[in-house]
């Protein structure tokens, strides 16, 4: 099988003048290695694309591909990562991962935490802040905690992102607002332990391959910010996580993947609320997928579960989806 690869390159975006933190979602030239290599090795043949506007020009010119393995985060917009799949989709060329839509609910916060607290996943209590007046009708316990609603890689979010009284509130959604051009996502600070699930698949042969607990270093913020996830193994200490817990993690990751639609694999996060109990906080249908330092491979590794052996699952799901027997 022919297989494209679509993807943004941390290097390119870097040479045109854009910021660390703006292309934090971005690929390193590793990353595509590692990726090719294994698709290789699952008996495919592999051809580079590039990002949306490359794949975009290769489109108009004719070519084609028997499926596309698409990791593009790209640039702007709360539908930058739906853009690759639609264009595939317009073009009837298939697709590793979720569709467009399922894309677009995910990078938005709010939509996601609405569908999975409708369909009876525990998620704390929160409210969308498009602007300041909105505050107003903010009705949730402190502490709170608040962030962009549609960025990742920790963007947003440091030790002020967490707020104890209505003026902390009110300042940091105004600095928000002002320097993401985005609505706020406000919701009810989860104090207990936080865990991050791979799960691998789709539907019902959805499975988890692992779990892995995040545990902050002395005199560290025990926050997942941007600059604790850049400086991850200074920062914090990954630890698989066992028994009872690890079965709490996959029923709520499972019942949560289920309910947004997502295919072949990804990540959802979680953490333990004040009562005790494991509640999503965020998807991740197109997880990281740099062999050594991305959450993802880190966890099924922990999990004896081989990069190849995410590679060979996420493939065979896509196939099955695309090509029914």
């Amino acid at each position: 099988m022919k297989i494209g690869l679509t993807y943004d390159l941390r290097s390119d975006y870097l040479n045109q003048g854009y910021s660390m933190e703006e292309t934090a979602e971005f690929d390193k030239e590793s990353t595509i290695e590692g990726l090719e290599t294994a698709i290789q090795n699952a008996g495919h043949h592999t051809e580079r694309i590039g990002n949306a506007r490359q794949l975009m020009k290769k489109l108009l010119e004719g070519e084609t591909w028997d499926m596309v393995f698409n990791i593009c985060e790209g640039l702007y917009g709360d539908g930058r990562e739906s853009l690759v799949p639609a264009l595939l989709d317009l073009y009837k060329i298939p697709y590793v991962f979720s569709g467009p839509v399922t894309l677009g609910v995910g990078l938005n916060k709010g939509f996601a935490k609405q569908i999975v607290r409708d369909s009876g996943v525990n998620t704390p209590a929160f409210h969308v802040v498009s602007d300041l007046a909105d505050i107003q009708d903010i009705d949730l316990e402190y502490p709170l905690f608040a962030k962009p609603v549609f960025e990742g890689t920790g963007k947003g979010i440091d030790s002020a992102s967490k707020l104890n009284s209505k003026e902390e509130l009110e300042a940091v959604c105004k600095k928000l607002l002002t320097q993401f051009s985005q609505p706020v996502l406000v919701e009810e600070y989860l104090p207990g332990r936080e865990f991050t699930v791979g799960v691998l698949g789709t539907g019902d042969a959805a499975m988890v391959p692992g779990a892995m607990e995040i545990v902050y270093k002395q005199a560290t913020d025990a926050i997942y910010s941007y600059e604790n996830k850049e400086n991850y193994e200074q920062v914090v200490d990954y630890i698989a996580v066992e028994g009872q817990m690890l079965e709490d993690c996959k029923k709520i990751a499972l019942a949560a993947w289920k309910a947004l639609n997502c295919f072949d694999g990804g990540r959802i996060d979680v953490r333990v609320d004040r009562f005790g109990k494991i509640s999503f906080i965020e998807v991740n249908p197109l997880a990281g997928l740099n062999p050594q330092i991305s959450d993802l491979p880190i966890l099924c590794r922990l999990n004896n579960v081989s990069y190849q052996d995410i590679i060979n699952t996420i493939l065979a799901s896509a196939i099955k989806r695309n090509f029914p027997a």
